[in-house]
């Protein structure tokens, strides 16, 4: 899930607020969320060698 304006609520994108991007895995029967910002490298499980960041993805529109 993308939040690349930072409006959803803090329970969901944290505090302060800001762009977010979160990864669901569901993981014995309840979603996990990992979330990234800024310049933290996503972390894949499925693509070990991903190399992006939040930042990366929400530049593409700039």
């Amino acid at each position: 899930m993308i939040d690349y304006l930072g409006l959803g609520g803090k329970r969901y994108i944290g505090n302060p607020k800001q762009p977010t991007l979160s990864i669901y895995q569901l993981i014995d029967g309840e979603y996990q969320v990992q979330q990234f910002r800024r310049d933290e490298e996503i972390i894949s499980a499925t693509f070990p060698d991903f190399k992006l960041t939040p930042k990366m993805i929400f530049a593409v529109g700039d």
